[in-house]
């Protein structure tokens, strides 16, 4: 075959940054790539403006139990056809997932038709897709050395790569942490996810308010926010007399990250990733409805080697908040600390290792161990 390497992603950040890392690095060795996703086509487009994006039918199981599997069958079995008949056209030599149900459908069709295929899992705890295409693919990539629920039948592949990183989040790597001292500015960043989260916009606001005036004069801040929640947060931030960048969307987010002397955020794996690799301190607020608690796996990870601090979100309160962030303010050489640990398990070359893989697989070769 010479047809492309297909990488396979959902819609969200999560999947879609490592897999446009990707696609960014294959593409600087001559190969010739392109994307299957599910419906939400238009976004995953704006991600690969130069690379062929297709869409195959695929489906979540929602709402639990048998009746949520039942609804996503048939989409996901119209998906796999689909697949078939675009992977022979491609000619693909090989097709990587990046985890999330829309994956699943391109998988299973590289499988039935015998074309070489591996997964990466960018999360402390393997994905449900993941988990089942374990056994099917040649290699499983992974941003941790012992992600949870690796079956032991599938260790043998797995292939510690570290998460790939967008070359917005390399060209920012570089930069030093500075420290903020006495009246300097501090450069606070928060945001929730590639969608925002209304938890941030809720308690960041009350939280920053109960400071010191004198931290509040202090702060120079930069919020994501979901659309709906912009003009209330903004507000907030006015009255409370802190000077407040306020958004749903930031193209520069990794200048953005670079500049911050502190970052408040949920903690999926593209976070923690860029977190470390940029060399950041982060209060850490994991989803708590995550079915597999993943998020809170990734933040124990950062937290653990002394990169940045958990908070749970029941305790994720206004006061408890506060002191935290004025604790921190006060103490720069702590944060300082911090960010060099945070950078001290970071993989910048992430991108490069799952490229070698994916041509190792794509040639038909073994992967080495």
């Amino acid at each position: 075959m010479s047809g492309p390497i297909v990488i396979a992603a959902g819609g969200t950040g999560g999947h879609l940054f490592p897999g446009q890392a990707l696609a960014q690095e294959l593409a600087r060795r001559g190969e010739s790539v392109a994307v299957i996703t599910d419906d939400r086509v238009a976004g995953v487009k704006a991600r690969f403006p130069d690379t062929d994006v297709f869409s195959v039918p695929s489906a979540t199981p929602s709402g639990g139990g048998v009746v949520g599997m039942v609804r996503a069958v048939l989409p996901i079995l119209r998906g796999i056809f689909t697949a078939r008949r675009l992977l022979a056209r491609l000619e693909a030599r090989a097709v990587i997932g990046f985890g999330g149900y829309p994956t699943l459908p391109p998988l299973v069709a590289a499988w039935l038709r015998g074309i070489p295929a591996l997964v990466h899992e960018q999360n402390a705890v393997l994905g449900r897709v993941n988990r089942l295409m374990g056994p099917r693919v040649a290699a499983i990539a992974s941003t941790f050395a012992q992600p949870k629920y690796l079956a032991p039948a599938d260790r043998a592949k797995l292939r510690v790569t570290g998460n790939p990183v967008r070359d917005q989040i390399i060209a920012v790597a570089a930069r030093p942490y500075t420290e903020s001292h006495g009246s300097d500015a501090f450069n606070l960043l928060v945001f929730g996810g590639s969608q925002g989260a209304r938890v941030m916009g809720d308690i960041v606001p009350e939280a920053l308010s109960r400071l010191p005036a004198p931290m509040r004069a202090r702060l120079t801040l930069v919020q994501q926010a979901r659309p709906e929640d912009v003009e209330r947060v903004q507000a907030a931030y006015a009255q409370a007399g802190i000077a407040a960048d306020v958004a749903p969307f930031f193209e520069d987010m990794h200048a953005r990250l670079a500049a911050a002397q502190l970052v408040i955020a949920r903690s999926g794996a593209s976070t923690v990733t860029e977190l470390a690799v940029i060399g950041r301190p982060a209060i850490l607020v994991p989803l708590p409805r995550a079915i597999d608690q993943d998020q809170l796996a990734n933040a124990h990870v950062l937290s653990e080697a002394g990169g940045g601090w958990v908070m749970p979100q029941p305790h994720f309160q206004p006061d408890a908040l506060a002191d935290r962030v004025a604790d921190l303010m006060a103490s720069p050489q702590t944060l300082a600390a911090a960010a060099a640990a945070a950078k001290r398990i970071a993989r910048p070359d992430a991108a490069a290792r799952l490229a070698d893989l994916v041509q190792e697989v794509a040639g038909g070769g073994a992967p080495d161990e």
